[in-house]
């Protein structure tokens, strides 16, 4: 874990204004207005939990998680049995170019998939244990942090340490997408795991991954945080509400240590509860989705995990025996 030392900070994005051609790159809308917020220090994962933690975490505990268990009739009314398969949700690009306005055209649900089988039941992990653990449900990441002694990081938390001192920028690195190298020489670098290609379909990995990639490849943030944009996405703790920054602001003064709305309510999905993600993840492209900018938001349901989905940990002190 490394020290995030706390401060006051402007949270949320808005559109670069050299960006504005580019549907991609545009931030979302429910990322504004930019609020001031003021959060305590604490330490925080370096990296995104990996496979060989999370098997650690089973090992000691049995812990099965939500892709694993067998979805329950009474949860899902009118589904036929026959469906009722434990699984989980995998991307699954398609052959071909695809309109970008149908999701389903690269999600699939996959009978078994889940954080041992990240592709479906001809997958493993095995050569892997570096990568993030994906197809975690919210229950699974908190079981996890529990175990561990740490917790989810509230949205300011992660938006903070993110931002890794820097004030202002558009990616946690600075205000280009691409960094030139030092020595004014070569080519520039990649900064975070991302789509390259062609959307949906083509990912061509001149990132050097195509798909997801083992934790800690790029660049470190200003507090040595690794992919904190790309890579994959990850929960944090605040219920998702696309008002809710306005909410902060009409207060006008500074929010200390936000914790996140008291429900949750997408007018998109109204009853279905959500949880905030942050950072983007492998699938983010200038084409579609460009949400490895540092201040724009994700949601998803929390009972979903994904083949994009993870999470990292944060602790707000340690003591000699390692224990909050």
């Amino acid at each position: 874990m490394v020290w995030i030392p706390g401060g006051e900070f402007s949270m949320g994005a808005q559109d670069p204004p050299d960006m504005n051609d580019a549907v991609g790159m545009k931030a979302t809308t429910d990322s504004r207005p930019i609020h001031r917020v003021y959060v305590d220090g604490f330490w925080m994962d370096q990296t995104e939990v990996t496979n060989a933690q999370f098997a650690e975490f089973v090992k000691a505990t049995g812990y099965v998680t939500l892709a694993e268990r067998t979805p329950r009739a009474e949860e899902f009314p009118g589904v036929p049995l026959e469906r009722l398969v434990a699984g989980s949700v995998v991307f699954s690009p398609p052959s071909h170019a695809v309109p970008l306005d149908n999701h389903f055209s690269w999600w699939s649900y996959v009978k078994s998939a889940n954080w041992r089988y990240p592709l479906g039941p001809q997958s493993s992990t095995e050569g892997k244990e570096k990568h993030p653990v994906v197809h975690v449900a919210y229950e699974d990441a908190v079981a996890y942090a529990t175990w561990a002694g740490k917790r989810l990081p509230t949205e300011a938390e992660w938006e903070f340490a993110a931002r890794g001192g820097l004030t202002g920028q558009v990616f946690p690195w600075g205000n280009e997408f691409k960094k030139a190298p030092s020595t004014g020489s070569g080519q520039s670098q990649w900064m975070a795991n991302s789509h390259q290609g062609h959307f949906p379909d083509r990912d061509s990995g001149a990132d050097r991954f195509a798909g997801i990639a083992p934790v800690a490849q790029f660049p470190a943030n200003g507090y040595g945080l690794y992919d904190v944009g790309g890579n994959v996405w990850e929960w944090v703790s605040d219920w998702y509400r696309a008002e809710y920054y306005a909410l902060l602001a009409s207060d006008g003064g500074i929010a200390r240590n936000p914790q996140g709305p008291a429900s949750s309510f997408d007018a998109a999905e109204p009853g279905v509860m959500k949880r905030v993600h942050r950072g983007g993840s492998f699938l983010c492209t200038d084409e579609y989705c460009s949400r490895y900018m540092v201040g724009t938001r994700g949601k998803g349901e929390v009972s979903t995990g994904t083949n994009h989905l993870g999470f990292r940990c944060v602790r707000t002190r340690i003591v000699a025996d390692g224990s909050d």
